[in-house]
């Protein structure tokens, strides 16, 4: 009964509230926003202000759809929208869903079917009464995102099952009237590796990422502490996933195998590379022979449950959660999550990784919120500063130079995501300017379909790059320079001098493992880190000055490698922020926190770090802030 009094409260305000001329047919609640299905969209269009009122006042997302009975035929829609979108669009695919009312319109100039301030999509609803949905073809084909388009709308009934159900779950009547808020490690704390974060009230239970360790192989300290005693999976409520990075997402489809049914809430970007770094992780694992924590199948279903929110857009996601995406400057679609809890009883701020700095590939984090009660901040270089971007990139560009001279070739493990495009811009610029020499640059298959998914979402990059693809036609992912390659290739590893961009950043497997094999021994050759070395993992050893590893070669024996090539490590590239970062971030976070959590940081970096936020709190503002180190199965209630 009190379901269902809240949800005819909101109906009735919303048949209240918008013009009787709209003919609304049916109120649907999809999952965290409310589908009006009108059949006269016009008389919408001239009243979308009172659309707004209402959606204000009722605090929640109003979509206004077209009723099915309305909408024109398909063939004749496609013709519509082609003669109303200038040909300088390049429209190249256009795909109905009819389940949810929408048209589907790639184009590799989306802005022109979008129009000056919406004008010409929002026509292409009114003339058509499907509403229009418009996606970027980039202009490297990725693989990935064509496969996520058909899935989804192949899959439609079942996805508008799911969000109905979602609908009914959030927009509920609260149960309880207890202030409650309590939050437990499960993953990521006094340590780097499977972040998850498990935040509870009396109304609802929130997952915060689902990651896997990168540095452990099997055991349970390869995954978070998913077994306690109040996690049941059919409780939870919801999954917030930062960013796409396996140690922050590489588990949520062992949540779908063992019986999670809710939603997954990620930016756009997010949600396309964590799908494809998932599928990527079973690839390699099946290679070498390891257990497989899920399959295919829940990575799939994983797809079908996830809702994609921009930046800054406040969307319910329980009946007493408000979620809202900040840019963390970390990889593309990177995001801290803002949870507004009750009515306002408790505001929490998630970091989730973050670089407070700009960088070539994305602009810096975002430091100011509405309301922050308390902060989860990863503290990963909590201990150690970095060079500048300058330095670092200098330092890169002698490495490279020096290495080909002597006619080397230059292997750089790259992560995927970030770093592997942060490091094609770099290179690209240096051959460009003439600051090294002419030589084939290689980029492995996972970071070139990567790349093709930054192409995909170029208004998420910094705006040097922005301006460059959107507006100047001068996309350097693209450059000449640039070799695609699948994988590992022998005749690369031991042909002429060349640079070469592959995964995994940190040697643990992929074809920068198999690379490091055939030239290690000729010391011409340099092996350069451009990113954090976890414990345990072949690149931190290599790091820390390893002369001889044992590896099992590609026919399955033990293989001794005597280490030859130059090995170095250039700091400045991280996406994570280091200790003065992460300092001028807590001086400048507004408003100013109550409780600070360090967590995502070895136990010497966090400690280091809190040392110092307790020391220097009255000049950085945080007099009368309490500082929490906390560990794994710690939990802390806040309210």
């Amino acid at each position: 009964m009190a379901v269902s009094n809240l949800r005819m409260n909101i109906i009735a305000s919303l048949m209240e509230g918008l013009p009787k001329e709209a003919q609304i047919s049916r109120i649907e609640f999809e999952g965290p926003a409310i589908a009006v299905y009108v059949k006269n969209p016009e008389a919408v269009a001239d009243k979308m202000d009172a659309i707004r009122k209402v959606a204000k006042e009722i605090k929640k997302r109003v979509v206004v759809k077209a009723d099915p009975s309305v909408r024109r035929d398909q063939k004749e829609t496609s013709e519509i929208i082609k003669n109303m979108v200038t040909p300088e669009a390049e429209i190249v695919d256009i795909k109905f869903d009819d389940v949810m009312g929408e048209v589907i319109i790639k184009a590799k100039k989306p802005g022109l079917v979008i129009g000056k301030g919406g004008q010409i999509q929002q026509k292409i609803f009114m003339e058509t009464k499907w509403r229009p949905v418009i996606v970027r073809e980039p202009p490297i084909k990725s693989r990935m995102l064509d496969n996520i388009m058909v899935h989804i709308v192949n899959e439609n009934e079942y996805r508008m099952k799911t969000l109905r159900n979602f609908g009914e779950r959030i927009h509920r009547e609260l149960i309880f009237k207890d202030r409650y808020v309590r939050v437990t490690a499960l993953g990521g704390f006094s340590e780097v590796g499977r972040s998850a974060v498990l935040v509870e009230t009396q109304e609802s239970k929130i997952l915060l990422d689902t990651g896997v360790n990168p540095s452990v192989s099997f055991g349970e300290r390869m995954y978070p502490k998913l077994d306690i005693e109040q996690l049941n999976l059919e409780d939870v409520d919801a999954v917030v996933v930062t960013h796409a990075h396996l140690d922050h997402s590489g588990m949520i489809p062992f949540l779908f195998k063992y019986g999670y049914e809710g939603p997954v809430y990620a930016t756009p970007p997010t949600r396309d590379i964590m799908a494809l770094l998932q599928l990527d992780l079973l690839d390699v694992a099946s290679k070498e022979g390891r257990p497989l924590p899920y399959s295919a199948k829940e990575v799939r279903k994983e797809l079908l449950h996830t809702i994609t929110l921009d930046y800054e857009e406040v969307t319910d996601i329980a009946p007493d959660v408000r979620l809202t995406f900040y840019n963390a400057g970390h990889i593309v679609g990177s995001a801290m999550a803002h949870l507004h809890i009750g009515d306002g009883i408790h505001n929490l701020v998630y970091t989730g990784d973050y670089k407070y700095a700009r960088t070539r590939l994305l602009d810096r984090a975002t430091d100011q919120f509405p309301r922050v009660d308390t902060l989860i901040s990863e503290t990963t270089y909590g201990a150690q500063s970095q060079p500048t971007r300058e330095e670092s990139e200098l330092q890169l560009i002698e490495l490279i130079t020096r290495t080909i001279n002597r006619n080397g070739k230059v292997l750089i493990p790259v992560l995927a995501v970030g770093r592997g495009q942060e490091i094609m811009l770099i290179v690209n610029n240096a051959i460009k300017n003439k600051l090294i020499p002419q030589v084939p640059v290689y980029v492995s298959g996972l970071v070139d379909e990567v790349t093709a998914i930054h192409n995909a979402y170029p208004e998420l990059l910094s705006r040097e790059v922005r301006d460059q693809i959107l507006y100047k036609d001068e996309n350097p992912f693209t450059s000449e320079f640039f070799r695609r390659i699948e994988g590992y290739r022998e005749d690369v590893a031991k042909g002429d001098p060349s640079i070469i961009l592959a995964t995994s950043g940190m040697l643990n497997g992929g074809s920068s493992l198999e690379f490091f094999k055939d030239m290690a021994s000729d010391s011409r050759n340099t092996l350069i880190f451009v990113s954090y070395q976890a414990e345990g993992t072949l690149g931190r050893k290599l790091r820390d000055g390893a002369k001889e590893v044992q590896l099992v070669d590609r026919d399955g024996r033990v293989q001794n490698i005597k280490v030859q090539m130059e090995v170095n490590a250039v700091e400045g590239f991280s996406g994570h922020s280091d200790r003065n970062q992460l300092k001028r971030f807590m001086e400048n976070i507004s408003p100013r926190p109550k409780n600070i959590v360090l967590n995502h940081g070895e136990p010497s970096a966090i400690a280091s770090f809190a040392h110092l936020l307790e020391q220097r709190k009255r000049e950085m503002g945080l007099t009368g802030t309490r500082i929490f180190t906390p560990s794994i199965l710690d939990s802390m209630r806040l309210v």
